[in-house]
């Protein structure tokens, strides 16, 4: 196996790869048309592109409706990033003439593998955090990075089960990748809880033992008390331990585009726009309190 360059990567790329630092929505079906017709005040969408790869049909006429107005990022289930099995490259060519039609800010898909011996399981199969992963993980991530002409942004996930063989810490392992493959980091502060109650794995340490500079994006979701376990099912609100480990990210890290994700038993658009109020009214008071300190330390604005 080659071993990759431990130096950073800095991918030249003509795609534009910035949003607002707002409070983002997924997008979902039924509220399409609520989207098209209210224009509701959302500064972006995150679009699941897995459920726009048939061509055809209505689905692509209301995606280029919305497109026209907002800007969308794209978020994949299909990469099967950590997988063994040759990466899939008809579905890549989807996700990349889906991206050239519609070009989203960013395309992000999951630290985990998806399918084995051709098998897709629909789920986010975790792997051993090991170097022998690491370097097998950072040899895929940098093909899909050539063959999609951009960097990806990888998402951290909930796990049910750990590794004997793991010799890394996630965070550990998410550093040393991007080092290797100039790829960044889509924060998911529920997984992160999730894992804290299902492991014992102190979320805040793995908030901050993240690079900064390679945290694209986060996302904020609601998970499924199973007294024993928590399920990241994306069912429910925003959990009030979320949002607080939500705003030590952001005082340790500073203000990132954030997603309301919402999957199961989905509201009504009005429900969304609340997660994103309250997301928004973090991102404003982490950006006065940063605004002080740099006052405090420099004296700008003093007259």
């Amino acid at each position: 196996m080659t071993i990759i360059d431990e130096q950073s990567v800095d991918l030249d790329s003509s795609w534009p790869t910035t949003l607002p630092a707002g409070a983002g929505i997924g997008l979902r079906g039924q509220h399409i048309p609520e989207v098209i017709q209210q224009l509701p005040d959302v500064p972006w969408f995150e679009v699941l592109a897995d459920n726009h790869l048939a061509e055809g049909g209505l689905i692509p006429h209301q995606l280029s409706a919305v497109r026209s107005i907002y800007p969308i990022t794209f978020h994949c289930v299909g990469m099967s990033i950590a997988g063994v099995d040759p990466l899939d490259m008809k579905y890549l060519q989807k996700i990349k003439s889906l991206a050239q039609r519609y070009e989203p800010a960013w395309i992000s898909d999951h630290l985990c593998f998806t399918q084995f011996a051709r098998h897709q399981y629909h789920d986010l199969l975790p792997f051993p955090y090991s170097e022998e992963s690491l370097l097998h993980v950072s040899k895929r991530i940098m093909k899909i990075q050539d063959f999609l002409d951009r960097a990806l942004v990888v998402e951290n996930v909930s796990t049910y089960l750990q590794y004997r063989s793991s010799t890394m810490t996630e965070g550990e392992f998410l550093a040393a990748l991007c080092q290797r493959t100039g790829c960044e980091i889509l924060l998911d502060v529920n997984n992160a809880y999730v894992n804290e109650i299902n492991h014992g794995i102190d979320a805040m340490n793995f908030i901050r033992s993240l690079p900064s500079e390679h945290i694209r994006e986060v996302h904020l979701a609601g998970f499924e008390d199973k007294g024993d376990y928590l399920i990241d099912a994306h069912n429910n609100r925003v959990a009030d331990p979320v949002w607080q480990l939500y705003e030590y990210l952001l005082q340790l890290h500073g203000e990132r585009p954030t997603l309301i994700e919402w999957d199961n038993a989905i509201p009504s658009f009005d429900v969304l726009m609340q997660e994103a109020r309250l997301a928004e009214q973090k991102l404003d008071a982490s950006s006065r309190m940063h605004a002080g300190n740099l006052y405090q330390q420099t004296g700008v604005g003093q007259a």
